[in-house]
């Protein structure tokens, strides 16, 4: 029973369950909903953003770029927070993140305290980028209508990988108690 318990904390979950995907959503919409302020803190004053951070680290034409990063905030986060077109929004988001790092790095160097906020937010829309939005997505559900047949087929699949992982794990800890 213990090595049972000890294998469930230990092994990384590979295939999705609903613990895994209901965390997924609450991280999903947790970063699109806090970052939304983020674009709409740009737009309050965007020339003055534009000279504070676009124009020093030397991109050209900063009130646009500026508007850029605004309206991907503004449109990005929401889009992902629902899961609605999360991926290439996650990307737009993450790279608006990489821009924020490479402008902390230029002003402050490498200062944990300063780069901190915006590596979180990099990281998880990284994440996001990679991995999609989850089962608990308007993505999903538009995906579910368009192929009906080939996402019940996945669903059956991952359904019997996940069956033969608890076997397996109780198998193991069969075979250790005895």
């Amino acid at each position: 029973m213990i090595n049972s318990l000890i294998l469930r904390l230990l092994k990384s979950s590979t295939t999705p369950s609903f613990w895994s995907q209901s965390a997924l959503t609450v991280l999903r919409v947790c970063i699109g909903v806090t970052m939304v302020h983020n674009g709409m803190d740009k737009l309050g004053d965007i020339s003055s953003f534009a000279e504070a951070y676009v124009k020093v680290i030397g991109l050209p034409f900063p009130i646009f770029f500026s508007y850029v990063a605004a309206l991907t905030e503004l449109i990005g986060a929401p889009l992902l927070a629902i899961g609605f077109l999360a991926r290439p929004a996650a990307f737009g988001l993450f790279s608006t993140m990489c821009v924020a790092i490479y402008h902390h790095i230029l002003v402050a160097g490498f200062s944990i305290p300063y780069l901190e906020l915006s590596v979180v937010y990099a990281s998880c829309f990284l994440f996001l980028t990679v991995n999609g939005p989850g089962l608990f997505s308007v993505d999903t559900l538009i995906l579910n209508w368009l192929d009906s047949n080939a996402l019940s087929a996945k669903a059956k699949q991952i359904m019997n990988l996940e069956r033969a992982s608890n076997l397996d794990v109780a198998e193991k800890s069969a075979t250790v108690s005895k």
